[in-house]
């Protein structure tokens, strides 16, 4: 297993929409996505123009937004995965969603996928000179919170995001 991270591309589209499709109708964390999506070129042409505008530090993100580097999780040249890496947090972000969202298919969890994205997501975050970066996951996803634990991370708190349609979450700090 050769888990890296690659940034949207025409070139895996085949991979990508399987990988979509893999997940559902439901929200896919650190796609780039709103549920429901259609895995085809144009919600992939869509996705490749947004996730170069919110990489490019040159030029203002829209006001509910921060500048955002998104990859797919790849082994060998199967989409396996998704992380969407923030370099700054919004008040939303600072709530319920972090500087870091990922999401692993279902047929490749349980592989450590999760725990190597994860790790070159936190390379990332030291590259931009961050010190320390907030994650999320919700109160009963064990496999991402002991991910996040096995990386350095701190539980900050539990936090009931009802009234936000979030949830229960445990927030989690990992110090870089």
């Amino acid at each position: 297993m050769t888990v890296q991270l690659v940034r949207p591309t025409t070139d895996l589209f085949d991979s990508w929409a399987s990988a979509v499709a893999a997940f559902g109708d439901g929200h896919v964390d650190g796609s780039g996505l709103t549920a429901p999506v259609t895995p085809d070129r144009t919600t992939l042409d869509a996705l490749i123009a947004n996730a170069e505008r919110l990489a490019d530090t040159s030029i203002a993100p829209p006001e509910d937004r921060v500048h955002n580097d998104l990859y797919w999780v790849v082994d060998g040249a199967e989409v396996v995965g998704f992380l969407s890496f923030r370099h700054t947090l919004n008040e939303w972000l600072r709530e319920t969603g972090g500087h870091i969202g990922y999401a692993v298919r279902a047929s490749r969890r349980r592989q450590g996928i999760a725990s190597a994205a994860l790790a070159l997501g936190l390379d990332r975050a030291r590259e931009i000179g961050l010190d320390r970066v907030f994650l999320t996951c919700d109160v009963d996803n064990e496999g991402s919170f002991r991910t996040i634990e096995r990386a350095g991370g701190v539980l900050q708190d539990v936090s009931d995001q009802s009234a936000r349609g979030e949830g229960v979450q445990r927030r989690y700090w990992i110090a870089l």
